[in-house]
């Protein structure tokens, strides 16, 4: 008994429709991932960018601050007045 053709026909669409499917289904997860791992890596760059920012403003404000009470320590130091005395030999 032979298949008439259109059986056969409609077998090969069916085929390619579901391997065109799984093919299109493969490059859709392959592209999400692809966008999910380039986000993570874009995340975690600024993250390191802005802790850097933190870390060096943080440093700069605390030598500032070094400075101005260092400065105001010799300030009051030169101006005690000091009491002079003579020295008879």
């Amino acid at each position: 008994m032979l298949f008439p053709t259109f059986y056969l026909f409609n077998f090969l669409k069916i085929s390619s429709l579901k391997a065109t499917i799984v093919f299109l289904s493969i490059l859709l997860i392959k592209s999400n991932l692809l966008r999910l791992k380039g986000g993570l890596i874009g995340g975690l760059f600024a993250l390191i960018l802005i802790s850097g920012i933190f870390a060096s403003s943080t440093i700069a404000l605390g030598s500032l601050v070094y400075a101005y009470r260092l400065k105001k320590k010799s300030n009051l130091d030169d101006n005690q007045m000091q009491d002079l005395e003579t020295v008879n030999v």
